[in-house]
Order: C-alpha cells, then structure tokens, then sequence
C-alpha cells in the first residue's frame, strides 16, 4: 500500500495511551475515573480482538462469534442480572460504550446495541420480575442472545398504527402469525422479542420467541452493502405458538414500543459519533503518511480544510449526545430530545465519512485502507432505528408546540 504504512496488528485507529485524537474537547474526562477504566478496557478488546479481523468477516457477511465470549467476559452487562450488586451504569458511560463500539465497527456495535438495548431492554422495561429472573441472567453474560422484531416486509415508519402480525389468544398459549424484515441477530439468537396486534383487542403486544419455537423460521437476508457483519433476517411466523408465560406482562400497546425505542434512539447517534471518529482518525493518519509533491498531504490547504470540517462534525455531534446523556441521567427521556440528536448526528455522520473517502481518493474505496466500511456502514445508521424524515417530525411536533406534520 505505497504512500500509507498499513495499521500495525492490533490495528485500527486506535491511541495505545489517553483520549481519542477525535475527542477535541475530551469529552471523555466527564466520565469518573471508573468508568473511564472500563472504557479503556473495552477499548483494548476492541483494538486487540475486533479491530484485526472485521475485514475480513465484512467482505464476507459472516458473523465472528468467536468474540462474543470475549464480548461476555468485559461483564458490561452484569448490572441487568437481578441479583447483580452492580448498579445501572450512567446513560453517559453507555453513551460512550456506543461510541467506542461505533468507532471500531458499526456492525459490532449494532449487534451490542440489539441485544442490549433493545432485546435485554425490553425485558427489563416489559417484563415481569419472573420473566427478569428467566431471561436476564444468561443474556447479560451473552451467553444467550437477544434480538427484536418490531419492522415488517410491508411497513416501516406507519408501524405504529399498521403493525400486521397478529397475536390470537388459544388457551394458555397465543398463536403469533405474520412477517418481520430487518432483524438483527435473528439468525442465531436464542430469543427474540416479536411485537404483535392482539386481533381482539387491537393492542399491540410483546413476546419472547425462544429459539426453535415450531412456526418460526428467520431467514438471512443476502447482498446487504452495509453492516455486512450484521446477520439481518426476513422473520416467518406461520401459526407460531407461544405460551402466555413468555407474553412480556408489562407491554400492553405501542407505548410500550416507543419506550423502549425513546431510549435506544440515542444510542445510535453515539454510534455515529462513533463512526466519525473512526473515519477521522484514519483519514487524519493517512493525511500525515500519505506523500504527493514530495511531501505528506496533511500539509495542503484543502486537506486541512477537510480535517476540520470531520473533527469539527465529531465535535458537536459528541457535544450533542454528551449533553443529552446528562439529561437522560436526571430522568428526562423525551422524544424530540432523542429524535434530533439521531436526526442530527446521522446526517453529519454522512458528511464526514465522505469527506474521509474523498481525502483517501482511490484508496478510500477499498477495504484495505477502511474508510469504505465507515462509508458504506452509515448508510444503515442512517436510516434505521427511524429514519432522518421522521426524527423531523417528531421534532417539529415540539417546536410548533404540537402541530403534527405526520400523515394520517
């Protein structure tokens, strides 16, 4: 690779010692000294485990599951045991965890942000101290894995009113049919969280499909050109049946769902953040290595300009999630708080990682130098978890002090 001394292993864009070059303002000084301790563990596993072969598992679209018992063994999960000392950590440490996993792939930490945020956060918010009990313990360690199924083949934004799969209560049990797309995990994971429509009712529900449940079959979806590492899959429930001890008791409609997503919302633009740090700090490495004229491109105008305007997007994008992360940590939770910091970041996130491609010219579109990942893996933070149009108008709603822009 002429002009670019290639990222030792360990590699990745990683310091051996202190803050991120990204992290301009040191951000990361707010979080007390333990928490730092456990970013900087988290930090060398990535750097030592994930950095060296996501490559290789992303041009293929398989799954290194040789890592999840490395993920296990950080513990960063052990809070969510019921009988764990540990308390919850602070929306700020899991803000930076998100960051960190972002930094060093988007596939890695949407698979974290899955199973923890949304899967084992669902059962924590929706379940009863029972289901708690049953389910929480193995998945805190991974060592059972979680994923949530709420997107259909047919509906997207309009879930919240046009969710088809149905839920028929028969006795003790309930018959789940229908169809779910875009699920991460759900090729391999051991339970998975099924929103669906009571046909009664109307309500709609949540319940936990273990693993090898008779009428649930999750196929992978193939020829994905972003977080190819994550095994999204199209989920069938074909007279699924589910007993009334795995309907999560504490999730009786579509509040509950947007509960949970209010707090995982935030997550992924600390994985953007992620993301623009880890574009950043390749193309910053790049610009000081690479030579032209005779001499290291970082000294040219126009790659400067470049360099700032990406640390200048990180910056306020980690000032942003940072500042809401205070927030969430004195109990405010509310939607367009969430909604524009995804809306926010994600769009930001877009920019800098094209402008990393086009400081790497050629090279930035080949794995070898990295920057393509980042480019190609935003593209999914950007839409998912709600999509730019709808974290708008979720905002917009608040501004006009509730004047709804959403189609009825």
């Amino acid at each position: 690779m002429s002009g670019f001394s290639a990222l030792p292993t360990p590699c990745g864009p990683y310091l051996d010692r202190g803050l991120l070059p990204a992290d301009f303002y040191a951000f990361e000084e707010l979080l007390s000294d333990g928490e730092r301790e456990k970013v900087d563990s988290v930090r060398e596993f990535l750097r030592m485990q994930v950095a060296p072969i996501v490559d290789d598992y992303w041009a293929r679209a398989e799954f290194p599951f040789q890592l999840v018992e490395g993920f296990g063994g950080l513990g960063l999960l052990d809070w969510a045991d019921p009988d764990s000392p540990e308390s919850k950590p602070s929306n700020l440490f899991a803000g930076f965890l998100a960051m960190e996993l972002g930094h060093a792939d988007a596939s890695m930490a949407t698979f974290f942000g899955v199973h923890s945020g949304l899967a084992m956060g669902t059962i924590l918010s929706c379940g009863s101290e029972e289901q708690k009990r049953r389910w929480l313990p193995a998945m805190s360690r991974l060592e059972k894995i979680g994923a949530f199924a709420l997107t259909e083949p047919h509906g997207g934004s309009d879930v919240a009113g046009g969710l088809q799969t149905t839920a028929r209560r028969d006795g003790d049990a309930w018959i789940l049919d229908g169809a779910k797309r875009w699920i991460g995990n759900a090729t391999f994971a051991d339970l998975v969280v099924v929103w669906a429509r009571d046909v009664e009712t109307h309500h709609v529900l949540g319940f936990v499909v273990e693993k090898d449940t008779p009428g649930f079959t999750a196929t992978k979806i193939e020829n994905k050109m972003a977080l190819r590492i994550v095994q999204n899959a199209d989920i069938v429930l074909d007279g699924c049946r589910v007993p009334e001890a795995n309907r999560l008791q504490n999730a009786n409609s579509f509040k509950d769902t947007a509960e949970i997503l209010r707090r995982t919302r935030s997550g992924v633009a600390w994985q953007a953040v992620g993301v623009m740090f880890g574009a950043y700090e390749i193309a910053l490495q790049y610009a000081k290595e690479r030579e032209q004229f005779g001499r290291p491109i970082g000294g040219f105008q126009l790659v400067q300009d470049l360099l700032v305007k990406m640390v200048g997007n990180a910056t306020a994008s980690c000032g942003m999630v940072t500042r809401l992360a205070q927030l969430q940590d004195t109990g405010v939770y509310r939607d367009e708080q969430s909604a524009l910091a995804k809306a926010y970041c994600t769009v930001r996130m877009r920019e800098t990682v094209g402008w990393a491609r086009e400081l790497l010219a050629g090279n930035g579109i080949v794995l070898d130098y990295k920057v393509g990942r980042f480019v190609a893996d935003a593209e999914a933070l950007y839409s998912y978890e709600g999509t730019r149009e709808i974290q708008t108008l979720i905002v917009g709603r608040a501004v006009t002090g509730g004047l709804s822009a959403f189609v009825r």
